[in-house]
């Protein structure tokens, strides 16, 4: 490990806006009240990142927590350090493993979930290990509110298809679908915000495919 990341992973134990592993089982269940130190909704950011979209999701909604959750501690810093450093204090950042996710929060206490742009896992015998197969939408749901929304940005068109495919085979509630998000109606504010990555896939020309659904 590069004595970059050994600084990072120091820094953000110092950090009262970034929790690791199981430090974070306590606060299961009370989120809200625990780190944020109010009622308002939680929203959380899968696979965050750099957390850009948790930073800038918090930025739009100051009356709802926010929560970006990733198991790369060097990424998670720059997002943290942002918030710090902007005093954008209703935004926080989980280190875990994401299949862990229901050791974390419980039952019905999670509003919304964001999934952006992902690792898409093409490979099939790795379908299990995509954030959006079955396996992982059985933990969103248990974790999610009723009528709690999923949304997905991707670049991948597989994932994307793939996506599509589970929301109907399942007989979940599809609300929103484009494979090209910005040539389409949906784009506003909130699905114009880009990461790091989204502004290296639209660089190169690349389509940015969007889903919105629940169970």
């Amino acid at each position: 490990m590069g004595k970059d990341k050994l600084r990072r992973f120091a820094e953000i134990a110092t950090f009262y806006n970034v929790v690791e592993l199981e430090a974070g089982q306590p606060f299961k269940g009370d989120w809200s009240a625990k780190q944020f130190k109010n009622d308002q909704p939680l929203i959380l950011e899968l696979a965050c990142g750099k957390g850009e979209y948790t930073v800038n999701l918090a930025r739009f909604f100051q009356e709802k927590n926010f929560i970006g959750i990733d198991y790369k501690g060097n990424r998670i810093w720059r997002g943290a350090k942002t918030a710090l450093e902007e005093n954008i204090s209703n935004v926080a950042f989980l280190r875990i493993q994401i299949e862990n996710i229901l050791d974390y929060f419980g039952e019905g206490e999670v509003d919304e979930i964001w999934i952006t742009f992902p690792d898409p896992q093409p490979q099939i015998s790795r379908e299990k290990k995509r954030l959006t197969s079955p396996r992982f939408l059985e933990k969103y749901k248990q974790i999610l509110k009723p009528g709690g929304l999923i949304h997905l940005k991707t670049d991948n068109d597989g994932l994307h298809a793939y996506t599509a495919e589970k929301i109907e085979e399942l007989g979940l509630k599809l609300f929103a679908r484009t494979e090209d998000l910005y040539a389409s109606d949906l784009v506003d504010d909130i699905l114009s915000i880009k990461t790091y990555y989204e502004k290296k896939y639209l660089a190169h020309e690349k389509n940015i495919n969007y889903l919105k659904f629940s169970f």
